[in-house]
């Protein structure tokens, strides 16, 4: 008997597996962030001895799942929430006990302990409230930050400072003579936008994450 030959999108025919849907655009798919990378994370563990009974619950019971992912013995969880989606992380290790929260006492734990507090107030049937004030984009942030994203669109795709700021800043720098341009608080804000945004880009996220 002649074996069946692979499907055509199996890693035997040259496939791959995927993180997500290819078909389905990535912005559209949940994000997931470790907890020691972002301390919105609430941290969810085994109870201690003496806890089981008292403090045994089904995430679905907090709220609506956004998303629901395991990754071997761990499972990540966002619950939908309207100022702001909530994140758990726990291990998957099916001791039969309780959970209890676990709280790292490092340089973040002030903002993990909002992200515990909006949690507990869910599970106790309360709205969550604001995200941690640490975490919070304000107006003029958010707007520095598309500022930024659409300058990276424009440099990775071959822009220059002058294209940039035409684009992103004044339209008249495009017209300005060599000369002026080069002394121009134009191209001195363009430059700017570039190096901040490849800075973001090469891991300057991180800092929006812990709340810097």
């Amino acid at each position: 008997m002649r074996p069946k030959p692979p499907r055509p999108d199996s890693p035997a025919a040259g496939g791959s597996d995927f993180d997500h849907d290819p078909d389905r655009p990535a912005g559209l798919e949940p994000v997931f962030w470790r907890p020691e990378v972002f301390p919105g994370t609430v941290i969810l563990a085994p109870a201690p001895d003496g806890f089981e009974d008292k403090s045994r619950f089904a995430l679905s019971s907090v709220g609506p799942l956004a998303a629901d992912r395991r990754d071997g013995s761990e499972r990540h969880v966002v619950l939908a929430d309207p100022d702001g989606d909530q994140y758990v992380w726990l291990s998957e290790n099916d001791t039969g006990r309780g959970l209890a929260v676990v709280l790292p006492l490092d340089d973040l734990s002030d903002l993990r302990l909002e992200a515990i507090g909006r949690f507990l107030r869910r599970l106790r049937g309360r709205p969550g409230g604001p995200l941690p004030t640490g975490l919070q984009l304000t107006p003029m942030r958010r707007a520095r930050l598309i500022q930024l994203l659409h300058a990276l669109d424009f440099r990775l795709t071959g822009s220059g400072p002058r294209e940039i700021a035409a684009a992103l800043l004044d339209k008249d720098a495009a017209r300005l003579p060599a000369i002026e341009w080069k002394s121009s608080a134009a191209r001195r804000k363009a430059n700017r936008l570039i190096r901040d945004a490849l800075a973001l880009m090469n891991g300057g996220y991180r800092k929006l994450l812990r709340g810097e």
